[in-house]
């Protein structure tokens, strides 16, 4: 099955709710206000946020007020306009060759499945020949630690670890001299995510981002956020609290398969635009893919 087919199966509790309630909408019915009304609403609780749904709609409507309705026309006008709407967020994942090693910082709540995505890309890029090794610097979570540990075993990858509880960022600089030493080309440094005490994270994260300029003074080359697409809305408040302690250069979007808020992507692209990099459909090493807007927005429409 390819990416795309996962992704429609993936979007498939979205779609359903969107391309449902559209037929509901528009069965034997003109584009008027009135729904028009109920296409906003539909797509505001589809999780698309207030201001990215009355954008859409309004872009729809200037092409397709007071027309007869084709469903299957409608489907395709609205796919295009979520497309446009979610352009900004499509942005190709480079990894600098020159760099040595590269390092990418993954930031996130805990359970947002930051260590399963570290896994998978790790793969992804052993896979294209480059040397990679981990940091496990949720030093508060053994099972953290067990689970990259579990990562690097499966994909025989080298995994820097410490003592439970251990200072996060002098692991983070011993592993990183490691790292130089072995001649990695990519290091993954996995942190800790919890945000109910939110002034301990942000110092955590940066005295480690302070450390690791220490050994590196241009890294991290990339720090990657990952949000598990179940939470809906507060994905949105995640990013805008995220940016506000490190510098976040783009998103991870997880769980998508479980989950009948896949608008959350619309919502991220109006009111906190950030690179969209992968987005993740399951659990296996090949159900991360790289963020391609329109077909995003087709399979979020269902078709």
């Amino acid at each position: 099955m390819g990416f795309l087919q996962k992704l429609g199966l993936g979007l498939k509790k979205t779609s359903n709710k969107i391309g449902g309630g559209i037929s509901d909408i528009f069965t034997k019915k003109k584009v008027d206000e009135q729904t028009l009304e109920e296409l906003e609403e539909l797509l505001i609780t589809s999780d698309m946020g207030v201001k990215a749904s009355g954008k859409i709609i309004a872009k729809f409507a200037g092409k397709r007020l007071n027309k007869e309705a084709d469903e299957k026309e409608i489907k395709e006008a609205l796919a295009e306009d979520i497309g446009s709407l979610l352009q900004v967020l499509e942005k190709e994942f480079v990894i600098d060759k020159t760099v040595k090693p590269y390092v990418i910082l993954m930031v996130g709540v805990n359970g947002a499945g930051k260590t399963t995505t570290i896994g998978k890309l790790s793969a992804k890029l052993k896979a294209q020949g480059k040397q990679v090794s981990l940091i496990a610097a949720d030093t508060f979570r053994a099972a953290a630690v067990e689970q990259l540990k579990e990562w690097g075993d499966r994909s025989g990858l080298r995994v820097f670890y410490g003592p439970d509880g251990c200072d996060s960022a002098g692991l983070c600089y011993d592993g990183l001299n490691a790292a130089i030493k072995a001649g990695d080309d990519v290091v993954f440094i996995d942190t800790a995510g919890r945000l109910q005490n939110k002034s301990g994270l942000m110092d955590e994260l940066k005295k480690m981002v302070r450390v690791i300029k220490k050994v590196l003074p241009e890294a991290p080359h990339q720090t990657l956020l990952t949000l598990d697409a179940t939470t809906g809305q507060n994905a949105v408040s995640q990013v805008k609290v995220f940016k506000e302690m490190v510098d976040v250069n783009g998103l991870v979007i997880t769980k998508l398969d479980g989950s009948a808020k896949g608008g959350i992507l619309a919502a991220i692209a109006e009111e906190s635009p950030t690179p969209v990099y992968f987005v993740g459909v399951g659990e296996q090493i090949d159900d991360l893919d790289v963020f391609n807007a329109q077909d995003y927005a087709k399979s979020l429409i269902g078709l």
